[in-house]
């Protein structure tokens, strides 16, 4: 059984965490922020089941907004092991820089607002996943694949016995209020790892396990995989020009055209999937839009100075 648990962050139908049943054995996969554990763990009582019978905790990545609540989420699960990529491991054991980075960003108090408390997690708590492992749930086996693009402390969790994959950020973002015509995603382009090259064999490696419906983490579950699939490798290949024309340009202070560009895109891409945006999808979308643009000005910058 899987149950998708709406996190409330920034709103409803943004962010999503996932609680996956199996006999006697429980894990979440992603863990938002410490604000959302107390809904985490309300649709584990709804459920029938005790905190003490989480045996996995998994977070696709490092980013906040995926394992920002894991260490309360671990303190609240005394039996349960945290596992991730083995990138995301020493951020997770030791979050100081996690925390320093994001309150630069946004400030101490914006950062509370957001995050809550991020502590750190035991060692010994912690379990980083080579790609290809596998753990049991229960008498499922869980897949760990590898798949960099977003970051390169990114993986995804098959789960066969359900033919599903939870695949984080790295096949796109496909908010519900969006899904008014065709289903309409896009890719997640944000500071500072973005590979097109590994972001299109991330995509592929999901398709080539050939599930009945993906989990993205904003937001699930779809079962149009490969519509999907098509429209994120067309935006990345947009992404990818809009860098390379940067770059040919020298153009260092790229950011504001880069995120006009993509506005126009998102505008255009949308119409063709038969949707119209208003001005409250526009607002939807204005995070995305500014950190995808952040992102692909990290790159040019890396490019030009390198």
């Amino acid at each position: 059984m899987i149950r998708t648990i709406d996190c409330d962050y920034l709103g409803p139908d943004v962010a999503a965490a996932y609680l996956r049943v199996e006999g006697d054995e429980v894990a979440f996969i992603e863990t938002n922020t410490t604000h959302a554990v107390p809904k985490l763990l309300a649709a584990l009582a709804a459920d029938g089941r005790r905190p003490e019978q989480v045996r996995w905790v998994i977070v696709t990545h490092a980013h906040l907004d995926h394992a920002g609540g894991a260490s309360a989420l671990m303190a609240a699960c005394p039996n349960a092991t945290l596992l991730c990529h083995p990138r995301a491991a020493r951020n997770l054991i030791d979050p100081g820089k996690l925390i320093a980075s994001a309150q630069h960003v946004y400030g101490a108090q914006r950062f509370a607002e957001l995050y809550g408390a991020i502590e750190p997690i035991v060692a010994e708590r912690v379990r980083a996943l080579d790609d290809g492992a596998q753990v049991a749930l229960g008498t499922s086996t869980l897949s760990f694949f590898h798949t960099a693009g977003h970051a390169k402390h990114h993986f995804v969790v098959h789960d066969p016995k359900e033919d599903a994959v939870f695949t984080g950020d790295a096949f796109g973002l496909t908010y519900p209020r969006l899904q008014r015509a065709k289903r309409f995603a896009f890719p997640s382009t944000s500071p500072i790892d973005f590979d097109a090259v590994e972001a299109h064999r991330a995509v592929d490696r999901i398709v080539a396990l050939k599930p009945r419906a993906v989990y993205p983490t904003h937001f699930g579950p779809w079962t149009e995989v490969a519509d999907i699939a098509a429209q994120v490798h067309q935006w990345v290949d947009f992404s990818q020009a809009a860098i390379d024309d940067c770059v040919a340009r020298g153009q260092k202070d790229c950011e504001a055209p880069l995120r006009r560009a993509l506005e126009q895109e998102m505008v255009r891409t949308a119409a063709v999937a038969g949707l119209t945006l208003t001005r409250e999808d526009l607002a939807l979308l204005e995070l995305d839009l500014q950190l995808n643009a952040q992102g692909l000005a990290f790159v040019v910058g890396r490019r030009l100075t390198s």
